[in-house]
């Protein structure tokens, strides 16, 4: 049996391709139910093909709000790039989807027998005796598996015991993000747009037909906590000079819809997987979000780790193998790309840099990223 590690995105994809090959698992998520939080998530073609496969395409489609045209814009909404995604349409059968968390979670446990799935099971160890692992949880309970798949997010227990020297890595950039059903103006209706500023960016999309995501983000030391009764006030301050649906969206959230974290990601580690404990998703490779991929690189990691295992020997080694250049290169490119789009002296610079671009440049670029592999 493979204990999967988490119900996010990527333990539940996991689960999905293992039904689907017959590959059998069980999953222990140490949440008390599926109470997911967050705002919104893009879900690029290549993540969308792996749904495909699973067969819930359609549902995924029906629960969110598809994204025909991405554009990166200065605070004024005039354009860095624009890339209409007609040409991901006709390459992969279809344009990115934003769709709120709540939504995707619900598509996906919707799909999975519910008897596999154990909540209220926070893993504390496990231990590796010849073919079989021991798994013990905080509440006492234990249970044997022949693998162990860690889908348990950024702060993985999985990965602290199997990678003891793993680290994470602070952006130096904090994000506040925001769900609303405020009405904003159609022309924004299948629009992703990202914002960037003298040192902030703001992005939004619709996830649903009533329902508009948004992110702020802004240089920050790490661990600061917001003034709940201000916060509003002080994120109109600070995104004053920016166009006015950035203020209205932000005047036009509830409180209780904003949630801040800090940008993070995972420095990079030499293997994913030893012996029979593979790490995939945020748990092995946590990238901060600037490319839209964190979610769609744990969505082809249960694709391919799925393959893998169906088609015999070695299967964390051939995954891995198959991943790591593409994974690796998203992450260290995310990274970067985080630091230039918050340049405060030569922003004017950037822009200009950005706008010269091709935009056969911009779209081969995003190609390669949508491509499933």
């Amino acid at each position: 049996m493979h204990a999967i590690i988490g119900a996010g995105i990527g333990g539940l994809t996991t689960a999905l391709a293992f039904e689907k090959l017959n590959i059998d698992y069980q999953i222990f998520e140490k949440s008390e139910n599926s109470n997911a939080v967050g705002a919104g998530i893009w879900l690029a073609p290549n993540a969308l093909k792996v749904y495909e496969w699973l067969g819930i395409l359609e549902q995924i489609q029906q629960s969110g709000n598809a994204i025909n045209r991405i554009t990166v814009t200065d605070e004024n909404l005039d354009h860095i790039t624009d890339s209409a995604q007609s040409e991901a349409v006709q390459k992969f059968g279809f344009s990115t989807v934003a769709i709120h968390r709540v939504a995707l979670q619900k598509v996906l446990l919707d799909n999975i027998p519910q008897h596999k799935i154990h909540w209220n099971k926070s893993l504390l160890k496990y231990e590796e005796s010849n073919d079989n692992i021991h798994l013990f949880f905080k509440d006492g309970s234990t249970t044997k598996a022949t693998h162990i798949i860690g889908a348990d997010g950024i702060n993985s227990e999985v990965r602290k015991q199997l990678f003891p020297e793993s680290k994470i890595r602070y952006s130096g950039q904090t994000c506040w993000r925001g769900i609303t059903s405020h009405n904003i103006d159609s022309e924004f209706n299948h629009r992703g747009i990202e914002m960037w500023g003298d040192k902030i960016r703001f992005g939004l999309s619709k996830v649903s037909a009533n329902q508009t995501y948004w992110f702020a983000v802004a240089k920050s030391e790490a661990f600061q906590k917001d003034d709940m009764e201000n916060l509003k006030k002080e994120l109109l301050k600070k995104y004053k000079n920016y166009h006015s649906v950035v203020t209205s969206l932000i005047e036009n959230t509830s409180i209780d819809n904003i949630i801040r974290n800090d940008i993070i990601d995972l420095k990079p580690l030499k293997k994913w997987y030893s012996n029979n404990v593979c790490l995939i998703g945020d748990a092995g490779h946590a990238t901060t979000p600037n490319m839209g991929q964190g979610g769609a690189q744990a969505i082809e990691d249960a694709y391919f780790l799925a393959n893998s295992i169906a088609n015999g020997d070695n299967p964390f080694k051939k995954f891995q193998d198959k991943r790591f250049k593409k994974v690796n290169s998203i992450v260290q490119q995310s990274w970067y790309t985080g630091k230039i789009a918050h340049m405060g002296i030569g922003s004017g610079v950037r822009n200009f840099i950005f706008k010269s671009m091709p935009k056969s440049l911009i779209d081969k670029k995003m190609n390669e990223v949508y491509q499933l592999g």
